[in-house]
């Protein structure tokens, strides 16, 4: 079921990359991991940028379509998924990449993409 709107969903978009900066700095992960200190700064810092670039109500450029957002989206997803067995996480920040990854995917599954009435093509 699709029931997140484009809208909803850049609220979450500029929440979760907010989040995704400050996260590694409050749990610390520099002290233990500094990769996956590092990897969420970044992801964070990315998903900041490619949704101002969207071409959704809160994006302010529109350069790319809603849905290849959405697919940006759900690669990282999967990605963090991942990443947490790849490169071997533990503990918190295990937990952290695999409920931010399947927060993501649920999120991107959830999200309408016919919603966005000023989708780029």
């Amino acid at each position: 079921m699709k029931f997140i709107k484009d809208t909803q969903h850049g609220i979450i978009d500029y929440t979760v990359a907010i989040a995704l900066i400050t996260a590694p700095y409050v749990l610390r992960f520099q002290l233990t991991n500094p990769i996956a200190h590092w990897l969420s700064i970044v992801a964070g810092t990315g998903l900041f940028i490619y949704s101002l670039l969207t071409s959704y109500s809160v994006g302010a450029r529109k350069l790319i379509s809603f849905k290849l957002h959405l697919a940006l989206d759900f690669i990282a997803g999967v990605v963090f998924i991942l990443t947490s067995f790849l490169l071997g996480f533990e503990g918190i920040i295990r937990t952290y990449y695999l409920a931010v990854g399947t927060a993501i995917v649920i999120i991107v599954m959830c999200t309408d993409s016919k919603t966005s009435a000023t989708s780029a093509h």
